[in-house]
């Protein structure tokens, strides 16, 4: 005589209940109330997120603008150094010419 498998048969059942149970508790009005609110706070984070990021970028590209102002500075004091340099070598090799006229 074949016995039935009662374990896997309870197992089953207990799955297809608890399944069941499930679905309705997932689609009641209190659950969508608690999704809906838990989606409204989801976007107000990522919101403020943005705003971060807003305010990330702003400081970013002045920080870009500053230091694009540091090097053109820099490349012009070097200009004006290597021009005085020349300078300064043109009026020593012109000197000892015009000392020994």
């Amino acid at each position: 005589m074949s016995r039935l498998p009662w374990a896997k048969l309870g197992l089953f059942a207990g799955g297809v209940l608890f399944g069941t149970a499930g679905i309705k508790i997932l689609s009641s009005k209190d659950a969508k109330k608690c999704y809906t609110n838990a989606t409204a706070a989801v976007l107000r984070a990522k919101d403020c997120v943005m705003e971060t990021v807003t305010t990330v970028r702003e400081n970013c590209d002045d920080i870009l603008s500053d230091a694009k102002d540091i090097n053109a500075e820099r490349a012009a004091a070097d200009e004006e150094a290597v021009i005085a340099d020349a300078a300064e070598t043109v009026i020593e090799d012109a000197a000892p010419e015009s000392a020994e006229e």
